[in-house]
């Protein structure tokens, strides 16, 4: 059995991922859950499952779950998920928050040696090679979630000595594919959160709409493998079925292919390196009579070109465009910015941020902070 803990039990990643240990009570033992805000689900999860340790972000929730779980250990706040992380027992961390707020749990969780199921790409985003050299150090294997990265790592499996000429991540194109300028004006946050294809949490679904879901995968895809610009490509294939593609320097491709069901990157990535039977929906042939490609626009999307920048660029870039896009996405949630306004804010935020090349912890840390308050006081003048 598997001893693992779940950050970011009640959001969506989170919750699929308990659908999946559910479904498999004999292979894995759950240690810790984590939540923000959701305490009624997290009590839920928590009575279901009976982990040793719960953790609800929001401390002003925390007395309602420990009243509710009074044989559980239960703490609160930020800190709190450092203890989450590094419990003895634990073998694999699930990191499944949302943002920016991953990136100390996980480190603090590589350092006490345990292997990560990374579904918060921002932690690579932010500070990609800090993490991937930690990793190293400690001997600990992060795999990825996102079904394009868990698609290029099955990929890879078996190929270790064999060079990767190119890899594509594949994007749905979101809900206003082919959509123009005019158009992309005066859209809703309802119309942005239907996701043709894929059930996320709000930040992800606005992100996909946007393209910098694919910018963030970009970033996160050179740290993970161990690429350069040139070598990572995006191609739009709205059937969601093909979820990414390895070629070689032989021209041969490998392209990892399923439903479009999250479950089956994370039933991957915890029970890596074994596959486990499952009872998912089956893909079938038949019901996609044809499979269709595209490049992506880049002039009604700017997000994914920006995020490429950042990339080229290297240094505490991606950090700021992580940051201003976090808040961008919060404040159009709100509906005090308008759909494209939040590439402007981005791009702002490049240029007034200063640039550090070689960044340290702090100084991602500091980048991180002084971004937000930038953009939120940008948003204020709109």
């Amino acid at each position: 059995m598997k001893n693992i803990a779940i950050l970011g039990s009640t959001g969506s990643i989170g919750t699929q991922a308990l659908e999946v240990v559910r479904a498999n009570p004999q292979l894995y033992v759950l240690d810790a859950l984590t939540a923000q805000n959701n305490a009624k689900l997290l009590i839920e999860q928590a009575l279901e499952f009976k982990p040793s340790l719960v953790v609800i972000g929001d401390e002003s929730k925390h007395q309602e779950v420990k009243s509710a779980l009074p044989n559980c250990k239960v703490l609160c706040g930020d800190e709190a998920l450092v203890t989450a992380v590094t419990l003895p027992q634990t073998q694999m961390v699930l990191t499944a928050v949302v943002g920016f707020s991953g990136l100390i749990p996980t480190i603090e969780a590589i350092k006490a040696k345990k292997n990560i199921a990374l579904a918060n790409k921002e932690t690579l985003v932010v500070a990609g090679e800090l993490v991937m050299n930690l990793a190293k150090e400690h001997g600990v294997k992060i795999i990825p979630v996102d079904s394009e990265h868990s698609a290029i790592f099955q990929c890879l499996v078996g190929e270790e000595n064999n060079p990767i000429e190119k890899i594509y991540l594949t994007a749905s194109g979101g809900p206003f594919r082919g959509r123009n300028l005019e158009f992309l004006k005066n859209v809703t946050k309802t119309e942005a959160l239907k996701h043709p294809n894929w059930v996320m949490g709000a930040k992800i679904t606005i992100d996909s709409a946007t393209l910098m879901n694919k910018g963030l995968e970009v970033i996160e895809a050179k740290w993970l493998f161990g690429l350069e610009a040139h070598q990572i490509d995006v191609i739009v294939h709205p059937q969601s079925i093909i979820h990414s593609i390895v070629q070689f320097k032989d021209g041969s491709m490998k392209a990892q292919m399923g439903v479009p069901d999250m479950k089956l990157p994370i039933h991957y990535a915890l029970a890596y390196p074994q596959r486990i039977e499952t009872n998912f929906e089956r893909f079938d042939f038949l019901k996609y009579p044809e499979m269709t490609f595209s490049k992506p626009d880049t002039t009604c999307f700017r997000n994914l070109n920006i995020a490429f920048e950042a990339m080229k660029k290297g240094g505490n870039t991606p950090c700021i465009i992580n940051a201003a896009n976090e808040i961008a996405v919060a404040a159009f949630l709100k509906d005090e910015v308008g759909f494209l306004q939040m590439s402007n804010i981005i791009e702002q935020c490049v240029t007034e941020i200063s640039f550090i090349e070689k960044p340290s912890l702090n100084n991602y840390l500091e980048t991180d902070k002084h971004t937000r308050i930038l953009a939120e006081k940008l948003i204020k003048n709109i």
